[in-house]
């Protein structure tokens, strides 16, 4: 099986990229959806969040509550290291499991789908990387539209959560500019799509 790695920014297009790669037959596994199993009771990092951050962090239901601590891991770089030094681990094996399963399903390409990819050192369990990019400000307004989070905020969590993204384009094998029409956009990763399967399909042909 054939493993893209999908990243970019916050409100870059990942999940629009993703969305048309899995209309075009791939499959995806997004890092955000796994990651949310993360912190659930009776998961791996569920008593090193408590341990870490307090008793403060979890809901009445017993869940971690995001909402409660991504201010505090957000409003200091020391303690967003913390929580990331306990969920990447765990989350990277989750990802490997996964993908396994996946190529046992007989799926000849799978698109992991995270921001984090290059930050967490999650890049080698793809074949090939691609990234999404957008003006920090378009992809902030797009996150605020959504979200409901002030766009200042958004741009607060941009600058310190994320790798630059120039960074990011320099390490990654295909580069889709998200910042024109959700059109123009579609359009693009299935171009990028199609050179894909051209490529891989020729190399299998080569003795």
């Amino acid at each position: 099986m054939y493993v893209i790695g999908l990243t970019g920014g916050i409100g870059s297009g990942k999940s629009t990229v993703a969305k048309v790669l899995e209309e075009e037959g791939a499959a995806v596994l997004s890092a955000d959806l796994l990651g949310h199993e993360v912190y659930l009771p009776g998961k791996p990092a569920y008593d090193e969040i408590i341990e870490a951050f307090g008793r403060e962090v979890v809901a009445e239901d017993g869940t971690i509550d995001r909402k409660k601590l991504g201010p505090i891991v957000f409003s200091d770089p020391a303690n967003l290291a913390k929580l990331n030094a306990i969920t990447h681990p765990r989350l990277k094996d989750m990802m490997r499991k996964r993908l396994a399963e996946i190529s046992r399903q007989g799926v000849e390409y799978a698109v992991l789908e995270a921001a984090l990819l290059f930050d967490a050192g999650w890049d080698d369990l793809a074949d090939e990387v691609w990234v999404t990019v957008a003006a920090a400000q378009v992809a902030a307004e797009r996150t605020s539209a959504r979200s409901g989070i002030p766009v200042e905020q958004v741009l607060e969590r941009i600058q310190k959560a994320q790798m630059e993204s120039d960074e990011r384009v320099r390490r990654s094998d295909v580069v889709i500019d998200t910042g024109g029409t959700m059109e123009q956009t579609v359009e693009r990763a299935r171009a990028a799509w199609t050179a894909l399967r051209a490529r891989v399909e020729g190399e299998k042909r080569t003795p």
